[in-house]
């Protein structure tokens, strides 16, 4: 692209085609434009142009690469977005000294197993827990993370995994937010949510019985659960059966006993899952997943 530029204001900044901004920036969004004209406006002066060939899953390597080392955060963080982005500079994004680029890696679908390895590498442990609530995470890599330093990434982990061993490993772990994860997901056997049922923190098991549904030999110690909170949780649960229901509007606590009593289906704001009553698939199907899909 010629160095003759007219840089006079917002608007009269023309390149070597004459045109102004507005015009460079509906020509790097039209779908007609060339390949050759897409990597001339990669290096337009203008950062809206520049993001608009950023956000194009046709924009040629030779346009991606320059943008992937752009001044600007935002049009990193649309080349970060971009599935036609390479691995290459996936991975010099995922690397970012911008916290908004390197998570937007995080959400490609290009992203494969070298990018999630770098990801798990990374001292950003909101990095991390984006790469815990991929679904088709390589086991190697949920290894490490059940083990990692921070409870949220491990939470976040425990909350998404569809893995059973990575559940089983989850189950021993020391936190309680991690275990309360573990009551939110729905892939949990039923012997595991008899377990939750029985945590010691009240938090666990008040999110077990709104997230999943249980069997009603593991609700009914619930009813006399010595945390209010629990019981409160249970009345306000779509998942509750009605005897169980019927029997909260009994509660010494009048305020559980009134929720309970006055419940109405579907008036909850809380999201529930129905867990599958046999439990999650063995470990040894379904290791070869395609890489990048998010859950």
């Amino acid at each position: 692209m010629s160095e003759q530029r007219d840089v006079g204001g917002h608007h009269g900044v023309k390149d070597a085609t004459g045109a102004g901004v507005d015009a460079r920036l509906a020509l790097a969004q039209d779908p007609a434009t060339s390949q050759m004209t897409l990597i001339d406006l990669a290096s337009d002066p203008s950062a809206a142009v520049r993001k608009a060939v950023a956000t194009r899953p046709d924009a040629p390597a030779q346009a991606l690469r320059p943008l992937a080392r752009d001044h600007d955060r935002h049009v990193r963080e649309a080349v970060a977005r971009n599935p036609s982005t390479s691995v290459g500079n996936l991975l010099r994004l995922v690397k970012d000294t911008d916290r908004w680029v390197r998570w937007a890696v995080a959400g490609n679908p290009a992203c494969d197993e070298s990018v999630r390895r770098a990801m798990a590498d990374a001292p950003d442990k909101e990095l991390r827990g984006l790469l815990a609530e991929r679904r088709e995470l390589e086991p190697e890599l949920a290894a490490r993370l059940v083990d990692d330093v921070s409870p949220e990434v491990r939470e976040r982990l425990a909350t998404h995994t569809h893995d059973p061993d990575t559940i089983t490993a989850l189950m021993a772990d020391r936190t309680a937010r991690v275990r309360k994860g573990l009551a939110r997901n729905p892939r949990t056997t039923a012997t595991q949510r008899r377990a939750l049922a029985q945590d010691p923190v009240a938090d666990v098991r008040a999110a077990l019985v709104l997230a999943v549904e249980l069997d009603e030999a593991d609700l009914r110690p619930l009813l006399d659960d010595r945390a209010v909170q629990v019981r409160m949780a249970m009345a306000r649960s779509e998942l509750i059966p009605a005897d169980i229901r019927r029997a909260l509007g009994r509660d010494p606590d009048e305020m559980v006993a009134g929720v309970a009593r006055d419940f109405r289906p579907g008036a909850g704001a809380a999201p529930v899952v129905r867990a599958a009553r046999g439990g999650p698939r063995s470990s040894g199907a379904g290791r070869g997943r395609p890489g990048g899909a998010r859950r």
